[in-house]
């Protein structure tokens, strides 16, 4: 695990596209202001960008799992127009009411659990220490730090609802930001500073 780098872990909805309750049209994908430039300049710190999303839609019935990859098509075309590339995604279409035995699964990936954070550091070399996790809920920043890394949350989405629920300090919280862009930039200064020191 020497080689392990750290990566940046988004939500999805609410974080890098339009909250849209249970979005299954590709159609109505649309990326939220700056988001695409956030991702980019992660691409040029050559830091790894990991989507992590719930997806129950799935398992509520309301469209089928094949839906979500041309979702992500989508997503990445709208990004490649920007110059910009998630090198992974990771989703979970269970839950545990579902009407689908198939879907009606206590799984480890469907946060606040840190299954699928926990699948890509094993699959990608990620040193989750070294992580950090963004979205726009608290289960996001819930996944993020049982998984160890450090966590901020984006007032987009059903962020500024979340941010009225949290306590006043959050262990792994290292910031809130309006949106995804200045909060991408502040970690990447941060590590620049730090990696700086080091030296």
């Amino acid at each position: 695990m020497s080689n392990a780098r750290g990566a940046l872990f988004l939500d999805r909805d609410g974080t890098i596209n339009l909250e849209r309750e249970y979005l299954s049209d590709p159609a109505q994908l649309e990326l939220l202001p700056g988001a695409a430039e956030a991702i980019a300049a992660a691409n040029r710190a050559q830091t790894p960008v990991i989507v992590v999303t719930n997806q129950s839609g799935v398992a509520r019935g309301m469209f089928p799992e094949s839906r979500i990859a041309e979702i992500h098509s989508r997503l990445d075309q709208l990004l490649a127009e920007a110059g910009a590339s998630i090198d992974a995604y990771y989703y979970c279409p269970h839950h545990p009411k579902s009407a689908s035995a198939v879907y009606r699964v206590a799984c480890e990936c469907r946060k606040p659990r840190a299954g699928m954070l926990y699948a890509a550091a094993a699959e990608h070399a990620i040193d989750l220490r070294e992580s950090l996790m963004i979205g726009d809920k608290p289960s996001d920043l819930d996944a993020g730090r049982v998984a160890g890394c450090q966590t901020m949350l984006v007032r987009t989405g059903y962020g500024q609802e979340t941010e009225r629920q949290l306590p006043a300090a959050v262990s792994s919280l290292v910031g809130r930001f309006d949106s995804l862009l200045p909060a991408v930039q502040y970690w990447l200064q941060t590590r620049k500073i730090r990696s700086m020191a080091a030296a």
